[in-house]
């Protein structure tokens, strides 16, 4: 049984494969899912940590399999889609807990207290999920292009050990610096790459789920 999808697509235009759905699903919707479960802060070793941690960074890894499957040009796309996603859903939410509730509810002031945005974290958040993963794209298309295309697993070693600091970066110092002091901004971007690299190295396999584009 044949699973891709667009048989007719021209030469130049990747087929968008069942596997290519399963990526960018599960791309897209650990995103969305992550920057829920930051509103979370718990605790953890003795450290304060969004509980978006442990799952975002798998968003780096699915990324690669986007890349494997769509090309540099359809991870360029899937990682600005995400982003306009997450945006949406910031908008979204800011609207609906601006919406008077119905007081036979009764959770109103509950819900809107945890999920209405905070801009400043929504805007930190989407422009180190933008930039790192676009530097993470580069990175990838070199290493195949330059390097080897054999090692699968080091070209998502290699790319995310690029990205996963860079989003760190700029996600701490967009969002807490000139707020916390310096050495608190500095306990929460080393606590997050450790927690972020070591999700890199459990889901580096993933990159061996699905085929190399042009091999469906």
């Amino acid at each position: 049984m044949n699973d891709t999808l667009s048989v007719s697509a021209p030469d130049s235009a990747p087929a968008f494969t069942a596997a290519a759905v399963w990526a960018v699903s599960l791309y897209a919707g650990a995103q969305l899912i992550s920057n829920v479960a930051s509103l979370k802060i718990g605790l953890v070793a003795g450290y304060a940590v969004d509980m978006g941690t442990f799952l975002y960074p798998i968003t780096f890894t699915l990324r690669d399999l986007v890349h494997k499957v769509l090309g540099r040009g359809g991870a360029r796309a899937v990682i600005f889609s995400a982003g306009a996603l997450n945006l949406f859903m910031a908008g979204y939410l800011m609207w609906i807990t601006g919406v008077p509730g119905d007081p036979d509810w009764g959770l109103n002031e509950q819900f809107s207290a945890v999920l209405t945005p905070v801009w400043r974290l929504v805007g930190a958040s989407i422009l180190a999920q933008i930039i790192s993963e676009l530097a993470d794209t580069e990175v990838y298309h070199w290493f195949v292009k330059r390097v080897t295309q054999r090692f699968h697993w080091l070209r998502v070693l290699v790319s995310n050990s690029v990205s996963v600091p860079v989003d760190n970066v700029i996600f701490a110092v967009g969002a807490f610096g000139f707020t916390l002091p310096w050495s608190v901004v500095g306990q929460i971007f080393l606590f997050n790459l450790v927690i972020k690299y070591a999700v890199t190295l459990a889901s580096m396999p993933f990159i061996y789920f699905v085929r190399e584009r042009g091999e469906q």
